[in-house]
């Protein structure tokens, strides 16, 4: 009775800080989303230099760990007189080591486009930007659907390293919950069913989405 009663009372503090624990993948994966669409033109369409810079980009961040990349934001940029709130500063560590991720997901979606699509879309007088845009990136986007799903759930787990800066999400509201109730196993698993309930409902969300979106037969002229 005493474990079901800590549990009764613990469940708003724990959904309160699943609502920031949302907000922190929700705009970390937009955020990413926006960087790289553009590390990935730069990657397959920009000058040498540009492509150098953005392959670095890439490979520094992925080299990381997470951890390191929001301690670096949030105690280094300060150095400069950059001072970021823990919130922002991990929606910009989440959203730019997974903009590298991203990238790769997207440069391999554009490279595996047919160029014949391209030579026909040159052909009735479109512009390179044009081509991308109307051609390329649609068909882009939802064939990089499945690998995206997968980074948007890794973020969304991700965010529990935010607790580290000391934003107030799941993880640090249960950190709390347990300095009073002296319970950590109760609390972490229920922490824990918190996530999968939510990496679960993200993955078959944009499942069903990525089923929707599929071209039919793509894989078939693709081989």
């Amino acid at each position: 009775m005493e474990s079901l009663q800590i549990v009764i009372n613990s469940i708003p503090y724990l959904l309160k800080g699943t609502v920031v624990t949302l907000e922190l993948a929700f705009f970390s994966i937009v955020l990413g989303f926006m960087v790289a669409i553009f590390v990935s033109i730069g990657q397959l369409y920009g000058s040498k230099f540009v492509q150098t810079f953005f392959l670095l980009y890439e490979r520094i961040l992925r080299s990381l760990p997470e951890l390191v990349i929001l301690f670096l934001i949030f105690y280094g940029l300060p150095i400069i007189g950059i001072r970021l709130n823990p919130l922002v500063a991990s929606i910009i560590g989440l959203g730019l080591r997974s903009s590298a991720y991203q990238s790769q997901i997207f440069r391999g979606a554009i490279s595996s486009l047919p160029k014949g699509q391209v030579d026909a879309a040159y052909s009735l007088g479109m512009t390179k930007f044009q081509t991308f845009f109307n051609v390329i990136f649609p068909q882009a986007m939802r064939i990089s659907l499945s690998g995206w799903t997968n980074e948007a759930a890794v973020v969304l787990k991700d965010t529990s390293l935010a607790y580290s800066l000391g934003v107030i999400e799941l993880l640090r509201q249960g950190t709390y919950i347990i300095a009073v109730t002296n319970k950590p196993l109760l609390i972490y698993v229920i922490c824990g069913l918190i996530y999968f309930a939510l990496t679960f409902s993200l993955s078959k969300g944009l499942g069903y989405v990525e089923k929707k979106l599929a071209i039919p037969g793509y894989e078939v002229r693709r081989g």
